[in-house]
């Protein structure tokens, strides 16, 4: 059943309305006060696509095997269904990146009213897992990013999640203005999924997750299924992760392919000049894995070009 969330009035007869679709067992005795539920959220930047195949995939298959289900799941598929509709990361016409205002207001303007509601319609959940994708210039491998105060919590539901990567960030790195530290800080415990490139659908990488996402629906009494068996994760922190900046203007052309190892001194890629000939090598400062390669060309001066984990880091 689709429930709408918060709905606010726009210019010109229009209307703003942020919607989730709930699907939970039916019949006599299924009360929803009695269940555990878990929500999946993404279209928080309206360039990263990834989520909505990972959105509809999950309504079709639970709505194939309802006998399944012994919880709820609730969708949201598009938290900035403005952004959403313009392909723009922030909220329109408002310059405000909807990941950073929450928990929002209720007495605030359009996007802070918006988050205040979504944090309520999700408060009481027993899991959150918020699907976000890179933006139009990065790949990225899927992993779950945690907070360093987060991890004990966290861990346990991320390593179900069939991610490759969980990346556990330093606590002074985690903005406390975003959707998944508000839900945290607030008791219900929210995993950051990052995955694939901006304005793309990756449907492997989307398949990967949903596999993850009924492992640990099945986990928390929400599924009958038989779940997939899931990968097991590599853990790291960010004192063991390199990054490689552009130290020039041009295009970069990587040479390394991606989610591979690399050797410390290894050319990833070279940041070329059309006009003169000539090119500029990039090399991997440490042996590792290399989970984050530049996919949009056109670089500057500090461009993030690729990530690399170290490979004392490489562990399950």
């Amino acid at each position: 059943m689709i429930h709408q969330v918060v709905c606010v009035n726009l210019p010109v007869d229009e209307r703003m309305c942020v919607r989730k679709v709930r699907l939970m067992p039916e019949g006599p005795g299924a009360s929803a006060e009695r269940m555990r539920r878990i929500c999946v959220v993404t279209g928080t930047h309206g360039d990263e696509l990834e989520g909505q195949y990972v959105c509809f995939e999950l309504s079709r298959r639970l709505r194939a095997h309802p006998e399944l289900l012994t919880g709820i799941v609730d969708i949201y598929p598009a938290l900035n269904p403005l952004g959403i509709d313009s392909i723009t990361r922030g909220v329109p016409g408002f310059d405000l990146d909807m990941n950073r205002i929450f928990p929002g207001s209720e007495d605030g303007v359009l996007a802070e009213y918006a988050a205040a509601e979504i944090i309520r319609d999700i408060e009481g959940a027993d899991v959150c897992i918020d699907v976000h994708a890179s933006n139009i210039f990065l790949r990225e491998i899927p992993q779950v990013r945690v907070s360093e105060t987060t991890a004990k919590a966290l861990l346990p539901y991320a390593k179900e999640l069939n991610c490759d990567f969980i990346w556990v960030h330093a606590s002074a790195t985690v903005l406390e203005s975003t959707l998944a530290h508000t839900l945290n800080s607030r008791g219900v415990p929210t995993l950051v999924v990052e995955m694939g490139v901006g304005m793309r659908i990756t449907q492997a990488y989307g398949d990967q997750l949903l596999s993850g996402i009924f492992r640990l629906m099945h986990r928390l009494g929400i599924w009958a299924g038989e779940p997939d068996e899931v990968r097991a994760p590599i853990v790291s922190t960010d004192g063991k992760v390199a990054f490689l900046n552009a130290p020039t203007l041009g295009m970069f052309v990587p040479h390394a392919p991606h989610w591979e190892h690399v050797a410390r001194g290894e050319t990833i890629g070279e940041i070329i000049n059309p006009l003169s000939g000539e090119g500029t090598p990039i090399v991997s400062p440490c042996d590792g894995l290399l989970f984050t390669l530049r996919e949009y060309p056109l670089v500057y001066e500090g461009s993030l070009l690729a990530r690399v984990l170290a490979k004392e880091e490489v562990r399950a």
